[in-house]
């Protein structure tokens, strides 16, 4: 596993300043470039190698949903991008980046593909289409009979963290998550099955640090002392601002409250406490992307969808009571 010191030496900057930066430490005046550093360094340094034959290919497009400023306040998408570029730099193929708002700029003769990476509207996805046959989506399926696409089954997810929270004896079990409705609608869902939801737990925003922040803050103080034991929270970034806020209040994680996430981004391990979550295979779904557009090339006309496992991971934000 990259410790601090690892990550430190790859970005160029102290063991501090990634400490500080992996922790989201709003007192910290860094840089964008220097968080980019950070990020990519300890996402690059838990890569797993693996020997591949070399495959020299065409250029292709890689676009993303968010800006680059975006990108960096959630570190999941950051993280299947850099999964797609590890794959194309072993295949020896030439991406080149692209955002939502730039589809524009693309050259349909100087590209053989794209991966598409985010939740794209459908005009976005009729004008990809146009660009080029050859097109994978990245954590979204807009139409499985035409599309190849890469996809978590994050109703899946949801019940694993609600059956952890179960195991361990937690009745009380709140949600914090972004405007997704696929993990909000399976949260509900489940819980109304085991006879557990409570609407007044449930918070939603956006998926980013500061609005994990932001919901679990108003949790605490509109809930009080009916604050739920547990939170499923819908990705990690979120998580990290949960994490804050309770701490703010000098209310005890996992003592009083339990706290899980989602994607197990490289930087879930380094947080106070480590934070459980479940584990998404962002490297693996950037690879598998590459793949199926590949076999594309090489000539496969029939929409093929991969659907990637996820694993519950144990650290010490959930406590049984």
């Amino acid at each position: 596993m990259a410790t601090i010191k690892d990550i430190a030496t790859k970005a160029k900057v102290s063991p501090a300043t990634v400490s500080r930066v992996l922790n989201y430490d709003a007192s910290l005046s860094v840089a964008e470039e220097t968080k980019r550093r950070i990020f990519e360094a300890a996402e690059a340094l838990s890569y797993k190698k693996h020997s591949v034959k070399k495959h020299i290919g065409e250029k292709i497009a890689i676009v993303h949903w968010y800006t680059e400023s975006e990108e960096l306040n959630d570190l999941y998408y950051l993280s299947i991008r850099l999964g797609v570029e590890q794959r194309c730099k072993e295949l020896q193929l030439s991406p080149e980046m692209y955002f939502f708002d730039t589809i524009d700029d693309i050259n349909p003769d100087q590209i053989k593909g794209i991966i598409a990476i985010g939740k794209f509207n459908s005009k976005q996805v009729k004008k990809l289409s146009t660009i080029s046959p050859a097109l994978v989506f990245v954590d979204q399926s807009p139409n499985e009979d035409i599309y190849d696409s890469v996809i978590i089954n994050f109703d899946r997810a949801i019940r694993k963290i609600i059956d952890h929270f179960i195991e361990n004896n937690h009745t009380s079990i709140g949600f914090i998550g972004g405007k997704e409705h696929i993990r909000e609608k399976a949260f509900k869902e489940y819980l109304k099955e085991k006879g557990l939801y409570n609407n007044e737990t449930v918070y939603v925003g956006s998926f980013s640090v500061d609005e994990g922040y932001r919901l679990m803050k108003k949790a605490i103080e509109e809930l009080s002392d009916r604050l739920p034991t547990a939170f499923a929270v819908s990705s990690d970034v979120m998580a990290i601002g949960c994490m804050r806020a309770l701490h703010e209040a000098s209310i005890s994680i996992p003592e009083r409250v339990s706290i899980m996430g989602i994607n197990d981004i490289s930087v879930s391990k380094h947080l106070y406490p480590p934070l459980s979550t479940i584990r998404v295979f962002t490297e693996l779904m950037g690879e598998t992307a590459v793949n199926l557009l590949l076999e594309r090339f090489e000539g496969r006309e029939i929409a093929k969808q991969a659907i990637v496992s996820t694993e519950v991971v144990v650290r010490k934000s959930v406590k049984s009571i």
